[in-house]
């Protein structure tokens, strides 16, 4: 059995997607988005597909696909539905799998469950960290609420220009590994990802 990578973000729009992207590429892992929200036709699996070059890597179907683009458990209403945890299991691979959460850690799922209650305490967990006046704060407590409930193994990957203040602080405050940045590119295409992953890879074979 392969590990688990649960990949989420300080807020949305931070490039968890091309982060999960780059991490599924260098380890030739398999894919996971267990809770999709809106685009559907375009959805974070489809935008994986189109980044990944590798011939290994398998697309595993989402848990729940919702149709409307916001929260989770607001999606799930609209639908109908009700998301259980009960019925969101990895999916088995004997490969590396890549897990990717909607929007933030607290994003609910339903009345009492979160995006946090999807990892579990042996997962390692990379937290995608852009710079915004907010941003020190989301991440701090990004990485707090990761530790409190029982996950050691956490690493930080910002994306985005380079701050030198912000990333030195959190990283002073945060005491996790810093493994790198995604610089502001202007496009990220199956190349682009490529030489990422290969910069990348090491550090991810080591987590």
């Amino acid at each position: 059995m392969g590990k688990k990578i649960f990949v989420t973000g300080i807020s949305t729009e931070v490039g968890k997607t091309v982060v999960a992207a780059i991490i599924t590429e260098a380890l030739h892992a398999d894919y996971w988005k267990p809770v999709q929200a809106g685009d559907l036709d375009n959805s974070d699996t489809h935008r994986l597909k189109r980044l990944i070059s590798n011939a290994e890597t398998v697309f595993h179907e989402n848990a729940y696909k919702l149709k409307t683009p916001m929260s989770p458990h607001g999606a799930a209403e609209i639908d109908g539905i009700t998301i259980d945890l009960e019925k969101i299991n990895p999916p088995e691979t004997d490969k590396d799998l890549v897990i990717e959460g909607a929007g933030g850690l607290l994003v609910p799922l339903n009345d009492k469950d979160t995006i946090i209650d999807l990892i579990k305490p042996e997962y390692s967990v990379i937290l995608v960290s852009r710079h915004y006046l907010g941003s020190i704060n989301h991440t701090l407590l990004s990485v707090e609420a990761l530790k409190n409930r029982g996950i050691k193994n956490i690493g930080i990957i910002f994306s985005g220009n380079e701050h030198k203040t912000t990333e030195g602080i959190i990283k002073k405050m945060a005491k996790v590994e810093i493994l790198g940045r995604l610089d502001e590119e202007p496009y990220f295409d199956e190349m682009v990802v490529k030489e990422y992953a290969d910069k990348f890879r090491k550090k991810l074979c080591d987590l």
